[in-house]
């Protein structure tokens, strides 16, 4: 009897290390777990849906950023040319997501044959995207640009009437607030204001107004309604900066078309930082080293 007494206590004891031990490995993991998810949390993160891509994080203080992706593709000879006849039907959907909301894969087809995969991933403090389009077709295409629309209404606080003067480009005169610019009024649709870079032609750009001073640079941004942070936006190769009319601000990529099996390839960059144009224009350089 004793026998059994003293093996039931060391049985005891035993099951108690385990139970223990298994207790201390759980608190380990949910510690560790919170530790992956503060990094994860330090980040952007992205979401695509019906054609808008979102983004949140802590830089945008419980906002959000709104993008329709893509508003639209569009032929050469847009300038004075009725938008539907200019837009060329297109489908995207989603082919891959991340259980942290930080890399999306996207598939778009634009008719008749063109495929292109979106490969978007957020980080820290900005969204990087990179695109292959590949004709699969026998035939040349002409699609020459196409149009991410980025919503800054809640990013700025302001509305359509008042938003301009929160939005810049960079011109021969520095950074300058899309109000400060010179604007027209001339077009075959009324508001907005385009800024065409050298090189592109001006029959193949948006129908909207096209402002006389041209950008040195492939930024197109904002500030936050705070002023602490700014939004900017660019792309290796962009056919026009835009000041839309829905509270929305546009660097719109140039394809420049498409031959029979061609491959093309183009880089992207929302910057979500704090409210230092300096650190904006080394961070494009560095990114976008020759442009």
């Amino acid at each position: 009897m004793q026998i059994i007494k003293h093996n039931i206590f060391i049985l005891g004891n035993l099951i108690f290390i385990i139970c223990l031990t298994c207790l201390l490995g759980f608190v380990r993991l949910s510690k560790n777990s919170t530790r992956d998810t503060g990094k994860s949390s330090d980040s952007l993160h992205i979401k695509w849906e019906r054609n808008k891509l979102t983004i949140w994080g802590d830089n945008l203080r419980g906002k959000k950023i709104n993008i329709d992706y893509l508003e639209a593709f569009c032929k050469t000879g847009s300038t004075n040319r009725l938008w539907d006849e200019t837009k060329i039907p297109h489908k995207t959907e989603m082919i891959l997501t991340d259980h942290n909301n930080q890399h999306i894969r996207l598939k778009t087809i634009v008719q008749p044959d063109i495929e292109i995969i979106h490969d978007i991933r957020a980080r820290k403090d900005e969204v990087e995207f990179n695109l292959v389009l590949h004709n699969k077709g026998a035939k040349d295409i002409d699609v020459d640009w196409f149009q991410p629309c980025i919503s800054v209404d809640q990013f700025t606080g302001r509305n359509q009437e008042n938003y301009i003067s929160r939005c810049f480009i960079f011109t021969g005169s520095g950074l300058t607030t899309l109000d400060k610019t010179r604007r027209s009024e001339e077009a075959l649709y009324k508001g907005g204001q385009t800024y065409i870079p050298p090189g592109i032609n001006l029959n193949d750009v948006n129908p909207r107004p096209i402002s006389p001073d041209q950008p040195a640079n492939g930024l197109i941004g904002c500030f936050s309604d705070d002023n602490k942070y700014l939004m900017a936006t660019a792309w290796d190769n962009y056919q026009e900066l835009f000041q839309g009319i829905f509270v929305c601000i546009h660097s719109d990529p140039r394809i420049g078309g498409l031959k029979a099996g061609e491959v093309k390839k183009l880089m992207g960059k929302i910057y979500v930082i704090e409210n230092d144009p300096k650190q904006l224009l080394q961070r494009y350089h560095r990114d976008f080293p020759l442009k």
